[in-house]
């Protein structure tokens, strides 16, 4: 029998098939019929981005699903931009892009250490680290840098102490925004 994804083996984790299997059906669905507005069961991008699979044994391998995920969040990117501009024009696209970029300068224009707050216990994001990734946003939207929704999605921070780190939940939601922002012009 033929599976959508490779599978791990059966000592490895991978994401639950049964739930890979039905959001990709679900997700079919919706982009074929071209739903048109949330209360008809449009499929979004934070959809996309919002799915999470359960790990287990002889699952799919992640890589290979999140590849997947990455290409229907841009097709869904795509299509939206392309109603949008027939709808209103290319500038609209460009003004309307615009303004969401602006919604992230106020964290990029804050010192290296305090563009986000620590998390209340625990462990979070390195603080260094998610820095380094502001500053190559700073330079995007400088001109001066080369960055793509691609390279952020596939970000991994490492894990600091409460004390050198951000809180993760609020750093994921900002570069979710980012990615929305990169893939609106890219």
């Amino acid at each position: 029998m033929s599976t959508p994804f490779p599978v791990v083996g059966r000592t490895s984790t991978g994401y639950h098939r049964e739930q890979v299997e039905e959001f990709f059906a679900r997700a079919r669905h919706a982009y074929e019929a071209g739903r048109a507005s949330s209360t008809d069961g449009e499929l979004t991008e934070a959809d996309v981005r919002s799915a999470a699979f359960d790990l287990v044994r002889a699952g799919y391998a992640t890589g290979p699903v999140d590849s997947a995920l990455d290409r229907l969040e841009a097709a869904l990117v795509q299509r939206r931009r392309d109603t949008f501009i027939a709808e209103h024009g290319q500038q609209a696209w460009m003004d309307r892009t615009a303004e969401l970029a602006t919604t992230l300068y106020p964290r990029l224009v804050r010192p290296a250490g305090e563009r986000f707050a620590a998390p209340e216990q625990g462990r979070g994001y390195d603080r260094a680290a998610v820095d380094a990734l502001m500053d190559r946003l700073v330079a995007y939207f400088d001109a001066d840098g080369d960055l793509t929704a691609t390279e952020i999605r596939a970000v991994t921070f490492p894990s600091a102490r409460r004390d050198r780190a951000y809180a993760e939940g609020v750093v994921d939601a900002y570069l979710d925004r980012a990615v929305e922002v990169l893939l609106a012009v890219e």
